[in-house]
């Protein structure tokens, strides 16, 4: 029987391709189905992404620090100011964690191009003069409304076919909701927040994430990247509007390079599971269609392209974003899908390359 977790790598539209006012109704169908991970794994996982010890928010703040950045970086504080201004800046590095991985280092290295520096993948000083002219808090305080801690919040079941019974597939946390909200990691969270209970009327540390909007504009094109792990919003005048974090085809299914358009934009699509078309299903399988909601396979928004079964969307665990392992979609964290969703048109070019 397939298990929810399965579905977290990558999915493919069916049916409808050309009409964008269906696609907020349409089926999706995934395209990856990979195993489930075992709970102690997960836990492994996110434990080895809690942020290191001497994360503070004065100190992630505090602009006059300024300590050469790069692979192996252990300023957490410094890193995580780093990753808010990043994000800021419409170059994503995915979920704020305070490590200086892949998705930062790449998000630094494009920043940089796109400023004509020559750090590459490392913030040295004039990439710290650039990153602040933004100079609003990085960090800031955040009281918990009711609305914020009220859910409901329930742990999802792991058959697939209890999950299509469910309305939705929401948060199974506030912390979870939180992370969401201000693009960090749970980790990141607890770790500016020790001891916190989370409840209504508290006061925690939250990544100020609010981004300037970027202006929807003809000549938008979107170009994947698969050496780059990345899908980048470009301007008519060919100038980079924003890059993003993406997980982008395996081995086994590569992504399918070449020259397509953006069919339109569904947010909060529900889809459909047809074991019938992918070469991992295993016996017993059924189909199944799952309900909308930010934990859904492919979270909150798809964009839909004219490669038949292919798109770009979200995901419920951002955490694994910036790899190479899907079937051949585009993932994307929520919040990056949400605002490159937000930017494209039907007809818009989608260049996926090397």
């Amino acid at each position: 029987m397939v298990r929810g977790r399965r579905w977290h790598r990558c999915c493919a539209r069916r049916g409808v391709r050309n009409d964008p006012r269906l696609l907020q109704t349409c089926a999706l169908a995934l395209l990856c189905v990979f195993p489930l991970q075992s709970a102690a794994a997960t836990t492994a996982r996110k434990a080895a992404r809690s942020p290191r010890s001497g994360l503070s928010s004065s100190g992630a703040n505090d602009a006059s620090r300024t300590p050469r950045l790069g692979p192996g970086s252990t300023s957490t504080s410094s890193i995580l100011r780093a990753q808010v201004l990043l994000d800021r800046a419409h170059f994503s590095p995915g979920e704020i964690d305070g490590h200086y991985g892949g998705n930062t280092r790449r998000a630094v290295a494009a920043f940089n191009e796109s400023r004509r520096l020559k750090g590459g993948e490392k913030v040295d000083a004039k990439t710290w003069a650039a990153l602040n002219r933004d100079t609003a808090p990085v960090v800031v305080p955040y009281v918990l409304t009711p609305g914020d801690v009220g859910g409901p919040f329930e742990k999802l079941p792991t058959e697939t076919p209890d999950r299509a019974k469910l309305s939705a597939l929401g948060f199974e946390s506030v912390v979870e909701s939180l992370g969401e909200r201000f693009h960090a990691s749970p980790g990141l969270l607890r770790a500016l927040n020790p001891g916190a209970a989370f409840d209504a009327g508290a006061s925690i540390q939250v990544p100020n994430v609010e981004r300037v909007p970027l202006e929807k504009a003809k000549g938008i094109t979107v170009r994947v990247s698969e050496s780059d792990h990345s899908a980048v919003a470009v301007g008519p005048d060919g100038a980079v509007l924003a890059r993003y974090p993406a997980t982008v085809g395996s081995e086994h299914d590569p992504l399918p390079l070449g020259e397509w358009k953006i069919n339109g934009v569904a947010t909060d699509p529900s889809f459909n599971y047809n074991p019938e078309l992918f070469w991992d299903s295993e016996p017993g399988d059924e189909k199944a269609k799952l309900p909308p909601g930010p934990n859904n396979p492919v979270g909150v928004v798809w964009i839909d392209l004219s490669k038949p079964h292919y798109g770009i969307h979200g995901t419920p665990e951002p955490s694994t974003i910036g790899g190479k392992t899907s079937h051949g979609c585009i993932r994307l964290t929520n919040w990056d899908a949400r605002e490159l969703g937000d930017l494209v048109s039907p007809g818009a070019p989608a260049h996926l390359v090397k």
